[in-house]
């Protein structure tokens, strides 16, 4: 399997509004929320996700931060999920958007966008710098909402700007003016 892609965006400035779509609510982590985690996720990524194993490598772990784990709400239950994090609980330059994840009869909606940018602003209102994340050259819908969100790509070897060159092809693209 490829080393998964890197994108960045190299500042928090001028982030966009929050605006959630009509019948959805966002919310941040609970005690207990777990399982609705690791059922999102799984539905999203597969991988076997249960309440213990999200204990085990997310909420559990000394980084987590419990207003950093946004939920999107759709009649009070969670349909869609995205984690602000940090390689080390005292990193204060450098967060990551990790595991955004919408479950597949609520895609389309701009949730992943919206989760998404919750964390942009929660990175920004902590005093981070930047923020960076990791992908696959499939998840092509994704890749376009990190574009529009102001990420770059990150060309970590020339294999790496032959995979972007594809993707941006893909998206009918030169890798600058990605729409909605």
């Amino acid at each position: 399997m490829p080393q998964q892609l890197r994108m960045v965006r190299p500042n928090l400035d001028n982030l966009g509004k929050l605006i959630v779509p009509q019948g959805y609510k966002i919310r941040t982590y609970r005690k207990g929320d777990e399982a609705a985690w690791a059922d999102i996720i799984s539905k999203t990524f597969g991988g076997g996700w249960d309440a213990d194993r999200c204990r085990k490598e997310l909420t559990g772990k000394p980084q987590f931060r419990p207003d950093g784990l946004f939920f999107a709400l759709y009649e009070d239950k969670p349909v869609g999920t995205t984690c602000a994090w940090t390689d080390s609980p005292d990193e204060k330059e450098s967060g990551s958007l990790h595991m955004v994840g919408v479950i597949p009869e609520h895609r389309g909606k701009r949730l992943g966008y919206v989760l998404s940018l919750c964390v942009l602003h929660f990175f920004r209102y902590n005093g981070f710098k930047f923020v960076r994340l990791s992908t696959d050259d499939f998840r092509l819908p994704a890749i376009k909402t990190y574009l529009n969100l102001g990420f770059k790509p990150v060309y970590l070897d020339n294999g790496h700007r032959q995979r972007w060159k594809n993707i941006f092809e893909k998206l009918g693209s030169d890798g600058e003016n990605i729409t909605s």
